[in-house]
């Protein structure tokens, strides 16, 4: 069977992949895949730090300003887009570059995990969200000890929304969650890939991250968040609940200052990056890029190509 050639390049938000993923898109003669929950969505360019057309360099985007914020995207519609994409990119003799910090996604693509359990029936979901609202995260939680106490080991009883996720894959399938999850990692990929991760000392990542929140806040962020809601997106959607949106809802409704606004984003987005960084180690044959160690971009651009080479995905 034939192995598409795949090259990922990932890392933890404010690293610097945007333009490293361009400089490499040229060399490969590829087209970027964006792997990032927000950036498919319109109206939603300063808070998700987007790509904007007049700086791709001429490189095609996929799943780029795709949907409106108030249409449904998970991880298995970003499977089913992504696979699409990547059918239309080596149908044209390209390579598929995929770029973003949503591990959970990538990890969905490159070992072709299946979500065939999530059937679309909402009613298990609602009734146990109305447990967790009337009787409390605990019970729900109990629920999960009872029919999956390897799950509920991994799962915080506060994680809501993942709870509810092994409780309904138990419901729907009779299978436990963690049985299936390690069954999925043991899947080999169907590409031959190669996924690069791209870090930085966490003082010099956080301080990039203070400063980007600074730029989106001169960009105009909040007339952004502003305009969302003036147009109707309720507080409550995904899109809005994501970082850079969700913590200025507050200042709308005067339950918070600007500055304490300010200061919660950055201290998120800090311990965001964090999180995609546990993510990322925790993940199999993933080459560590630490930006530190190279002279410029140049020169990790030259490793990268070295490293793809070996692996026979680039002969240029």
């Amino acid at each position: 069977m034939q192995r598409w050639p795949l090259v990922i390049l990932t890392g933890p938000t404010a690293v610097g992949k945007t333009a490293l993923s361009l400089a490499l898109a040229k060399k490969l003669d590829a087209q970027i895949i964006s792997a990032d929950s927000m950036q498919i969505y319109k109206k939603m360019n300063i808070g998700t730090a987007k790509i904007l057309p007049g700086q791709m360099q001429g490189v095609r985007h996929y799943l780029v300003d795709e949907l409106m914020p108030d249409e449904p995207f998970n991880v298995v519609a970003f499977q089913r887009m992504a696979r699409r994409a990547m059918k239309e990119i080596t149908d044209q003799g390209k390579i598929p570059l995929v770029v973003g910090g949503t591990g959970f996604y990538i990890q969905a693509l490159l070992r072709d995990i299946d979500f065939t359990e999530n059937d679309g029936d909402m009613a298990f979901r609602r009734e146990l969200e109305a447990i967790a609202h009337t009787q409390g995260p605990q019970a729900l939680y109990e629920r999960l000890l009872a029919v999956d106490p390897e799950s509920a080991e991994k799962i915080h009883a506060h994680n809501v929304k993942r709870v509810i996720r092994a409780l309904e894959f138990y419901e729907k399938t009779g299978t436990k969650i963690s049985a299936h999850n390690a069954e999925q990692s043991q899947k080999t990929s169907p590409y031959n890939s190669a996924c690069f991760v791209l870090t930085l000392p966490r003082e010099i990542l956080y301080e990039r991250i203070d400063r980007r929140v600074d730029e989106m806040m001169k960009q105009g962020l909040l007339d952004e968040v502003r305009a969302l809601l003036d147009e109707g997106y309720d507080p409550g959607l995904v899109s809005m609940q994501g970082l850079g949106y969700k913590e200025f809802i507050p200042y709308f409704s005067g339950a918070r200052s600007l500055e304490e606004s300010v200061y919660i984003l950055k201290r998120d987005t800090r311990h965001f990056a964090k999180r995609q960084l546990t993510w990322f180690r925790r993940e199999k044959d993933v080459v560590w890029i630490n930006k530190n160690d190279y002279a410029d971009e140049a020169h990790i651009l030259e490793y990268i190509l070295k490293q793809l080479k070996e692996r026979g995905i680039y002969n240029g």
